[in-house]
């Protein structure tokens, strides 16, 4: 029988044999105030309260540049 649980329950297990913690990540590299600008950009698109938005990782490069991860629900997309 197909309830709403069953039909959570297999999406779920499906996510997790691919690995998909459903979030969507995408990794910016950018001078660094251009960095600074994008990811108050990020923030501003996808608030944190509601998509859960955050910088995963960065670093700071050679040039002064820097490399950011931001992280978001995918709902967002």
């Amino acid at each position: 029988m197909s309830t709403p649980r069953n039909l959570a329950n297999r999406m779920a297990s499906r996510a997790q044999r691919r690995g998909d913690d459903g979030f969507h990540r995408e990794t910016f590299r950018l001078p660094r105030e251009e960095a600074r600008a994008k990811a108050k950009e990020q923030f501003r698109k996808f608030p944190s309260a509601a998509y859960m938005t955050t910088i995963e990782s960065w670093q700071v490069l050679p040039g002064d540049a820097i490399e950011f991860t931001m992280r978001r629900l995918k709902s967002a997309d």
